[in-house]
């Protein structure tokens, strides 16, 4: 990559012309009215790519398209924010907070990762091609007959879960959901062109005739009750700041920490296969290597989708006026035009200084016979893993007092206890020889035979 265009963050000009050249595929063999795409790496958007006309011109980075379903985890942002401020917990059932809600019993983290078991669709008629009722309307349409799994069991997908939590936004608030979400995240990240209906320009939303190459024009209605789960409009370039806020560019309105809850897999929804789940609002995908956080949306006569991969700060996105069509590899195909056209290099490794008394704990210790590895890790951190790699490894932060908490893996929130000649990790005994007998706990061993 040359100096220049590492300083301008754009990407290379045969990069560009193959993601432009995808887009292109893309638009004229799906027969796609207009598409706009974009990759975002470093915070900053990296290429714009554009094909069809929206009222005669090419689209730009500023031309409106809706969203659909990347709404839900904008407003699920705002409900992480009163998660962080105490307003509430994530294993509050809804009724808590909201009692005159059916499915009361439904925690808030199973409305957010879809496991709640709630139905897909409200019990009225097609919500997203007919003007929305209000939500004391759709409230009392509600039974114990719309939980179709048991809470907990399964993913099921459910847009009436989000209008719950839409409402529940609204109600700790005290304002509407929209207006919580346009001051406590579109604002403050710089998505000024985000908004509850369209304004110009913006592309009308069409389907394409099976048969031939004719435009059927789609409808749009405000959504109402339902609006939390799909109602909003956006453009590209709002649409890649929120790529990059997902990435971890979080711009205050979360902890990055808190993100990165987001995009913890709670539940799966391919079965054993685990290449699609979903997170706090966030859906997840495993791609060739990558592990992807972000949303899909489609309402008639619309289609989008961002992805983001938080280790490689990098995102992609896609935005059409189009009911169905777009294939659901485009966005994969570009992050692997960027790979092969401008793989990452990694970061440059560099010494740092290390505090000699945890230098001296590195090293080789036994839980009995097994041997694991204690390396000593930037920010003071530590590692615990096998020497031959696999089973339950772990990394580790300090805590004040002392100990240490652990990050991930088998041993993710138990404690670490750092003691001259053993570890101490949630009553398991680490030892530098195997079974050492001096240890507060030596494994059992009580002869030893040659």
């Amino acid at each position: 990559m040359s100096q220049d265009v590492a300083r301008s963050g754009q990407v290379e000009e045969a990069t560009a012309r193959a993601l432009l050249r995808r887009l292109a595929v893309e638009q004229a063999e799906c027969r796609v009215p207009s598409i706009v795409a974009a990759v975002v790496r470093d915070g900053r958007t990296a290429w714009f790519g554009s094909r069809g006309r929206v009222g005669g011109a090419a689209p730009t980075p500023g031309t409106q398209y809706r969203l659909g379903s990347i709404t839900k985890p904008l407003v699920a942002a705002v409900v992480m924010r009163m998660r962080d401020e105490g307003l509430l917990d994530l294993l509050d059932p809804v009724g808590k907070h909201l009692p005159d809600v059916p499915a009361g019993e439904l925690t808030i983290a199973q409305l957010l990762s879809h496991t709640g078991g709630l139905t897909a669709e409200p019990p009225t008629v097609w919500w997203e091609r007919t003007a929305g009722v209000a939500v004391d309307d759709l409230l009392s349409r509600l039974g114990p007959g719309d939980v179709k799994h048991r809470p907990g069991r399964r993913f099921h997908y459910s847009n009436v879960g989000f209008a719950l939590l839409g409402e529940l936004v609204a109600r700790l608030r005290g304002v509407p959901w929209l207006r919580a979400v346009r001051a406590e995240v579109l604002e403050p990240l710089g998505m000024d062109a985000t908004t509850a209906r369209p304004r110009p320009p913006h592309a009308t939303g069409f389907a394409v005739h099976p048969y031939a190459d004719v435009l059927l024009p789609e409808p749009e209605h405000d959504a109402a009750a339902m609006a939390p789960a799909g109602q909003l409009w956006s453009t590209a370039g709002d649409l890649a700041r929120w790529a990059a806020f997902v990435a971890g560019d979080t711009g205050g309105v979360l902890s990055p920490e808190t993100v990165a809850e987001m995009r913890e897999p709670a539940t799966v929804d391919d079965g054993d296969a685990w290449t699609a789940g979903f997170g706090l609002g966030l859906q997840l995908m495993r791609h060739a290597g990558r592990r992807l956080a972000g949303h899909g949306g489609s309402m008639p006569g619309f289609l989008a989708s961002v992805w983001a991969d938080p280790a490689d700060r990098v995102g992609v996105l896609f935005m059409a006026n189009t009911t169905s069509g777009v294939s659901r590899t485009l966005l994969t195909d570009l992050l692997g035009i960027l790979d092969e056209y401008e793989p990452r290099l990694p970061v440059e490794w560099r010494p740092v200084a290390a505090d000699p008394d945890l230098l001296a704990m590195t090293g080789v210790w036994h839980w009995g016979p097994a041997p694991y590895v204690l390396r000593l890790l930037p920010e003071r951190g530590l590692s615990l893993e096998p020497a031959g790699g696999g089973g339950r490894a772990s990394r580790f932060v300090a805590r004040q007092d002392g100990t240490w908490v652990g990050l991930d893996g088998y041993y993710a929130g138990e404690t670490l206890r750092l003691a001259p000649g053993h570890l101490d990790l949630n009553t398991f005994i680490f030892t530098r020889t195997p079974y050492d007998p001096g240890a507060p706990v030596p494994g059992g061993v009580t002869d030893w035979q040659s």
